[in-house]
């Protein structure tokens, strides 16, 4: 049964390729119609993952949109639209994407890897040190943790911002999957000096210096990474596909990533769809992120309690979790794809982008890319030896 649903998902990002890359969905939708930054790699990863070589030339072919279309200062389009009346290209909504830019970087690498291609990185060295440069002047203090905006990343319409965990930690994974290539000492220590920073800030293990001694003090530590901090201190909800990109970076002690794999555990227990939500609890109306949550939408609100990304669940980041969690708990990443597979089989097989983790509704579009990239990426790490470089 999970083969033919992993063919399913093979069969979608197959539908989902086009001359420029992948497009975030195959219904004819208008901002899905699109070759994304970051949907584009999530689905590369999935590519190489697969084998297929159908599916890593349209990586290929993403990863070349992407580098066209970078802007002069070094950033990386959010998406680009190929139409009859011409190219459109978008660096952001109501704010730019950070990680639009990290995930380009690892794509590349990624892709280099996979395909024991280093030459690809000599060819678009220049592109993707550009980025690293402009990453740098975002950390704007230059402490090492880069600084994004409300609706900066891929959360574009949820609460978190400032100093966000889920950047800060592909920003490292770029800066590992580029020191695999290019041999540096400056690299190396940057490396070192923002795992550092992550960590004394992120947990409440290390005893390096604070950027906010004050919030840190006063913020009661859980058994997981908090989802972000400001000059204002720090935010609660549980960010999963954050705390997954911190296992599988082995960021923090073991026993705290242990921690966040029971804290997984017990979630998932809870959950009807035997998925992660997103973001965890549910932001309501009695909240005071309320009305920060209900205003950051530019065109309708999505962020009902239980959806999207206040608690919806997503196939894609349940990829990711699965990935993270499998050398600590096997049974449960299998389990975790079972449910991968059953949510994207909803509606005759829809592969809808997120669900309602009190209803079990799908929401967003079908025929989403990445759901079935996350369940490719999972099946592939459970069945064969494909490794990403970590």
């Amino acid at each position: 049964m999970q083969n033919i649903s992993y063919q399913k998902a093979i069969d979608l990002l197959k539908l989902c390729s086009s001359d420029q890359g992948f497009l975030a969905s195959a219904q004819p939708i208008s901002n899905y119609k699109r070759v994304w930054a970051r949907d584009g790699v999530i689905c590369g990863l999935a590519a190489l993952a697969s084998g297929d070589a159908q599916l890593i030339d349209t990586f290929k072919k993403t990863l070349e949109t992407l580098a066209q279309h970078q802007h002069s200062c070094g950033t990386i389009p959010s998406n680009v639209a190929f139409t009859q009346a011409g190219v459109d290209v978008s660096y952001g909504g109501l704010a730019g994407r950070v990680d639009a830019v990290t995930w380009y970087i690892i794509g590349h690498c990624q892709y280099a890897y996979a395909t024991q291609n280093p030459s690809w990185i000599d060819q678009h060295k220049a592109s993707i040190e550009k980025c690293f440069a402009l990453l740098q002047a975002w950390e704007f203090n230059n402490k090492h943790l880069l600084y994004v905006p409300l609706s900066g990343n891929w959360a574009d319409e949820y609460i978190v911002e400032g100093y966000v965990l889920y950047d800060q930690l592909l920003r490292l994974w770029a800066l590992k999957s580029y020191a695999y290539f290019v041999q540096s000492a400056e690299i190396q220590l940057k490396i070192k000096q923002v795992k550092q920073v992550i960590e004394a800030n992120f947990t409440d293990e290390c005893p390096s210096e604070k950027f906010h001694p004050q919030a840190h003090q006063l913020h009661s530590f859980d058994d997981f990474f908090p989802c972000c901090f400001t000059p204002a201190g720090y935010k609660k909800p549980f960010d999963a596909f954050g705390n997954s990109l911190a296992l599988m970076l082995e960021v923090g002690s073991y026993s705290f990533r242990k921690r966040v794999v029971r804290y997984y555990e017990n979630l998932i227990e809870q959950q009807k769809l035997g998925m992660v939500p997103a973001f965890w609890p549910p932001i309501f109306e009695s909240d005071p992120e309320w009305n920060l949550l209900k205003n950051n939408c530019k065109y309708e609100f999505r962020n009902h309690p239980y959806e999207f990304h206040n608690g919806g669940s997503w196939p894609m980041v349940n990829g990711f979790v699965g990935w993270a969690i499998s050398s600590y708990d096997a049974s449960l990443s299998q389990q975790l794809l079972t449910s991968i597979h059953q949510a994207n089989a909803q509606e005759q097989g829809a592969f809808f982008e997120n669900f309602n983790s009190q209803t079990t509704q799908p929401n967003g579009v079908p025929q989403c890319a990445w759901s079935a990239a996350g369940a490719v990426l999972l099946h592939q790490k459970l069945h064969t030896n494909f490794k990403l470089l970590l």
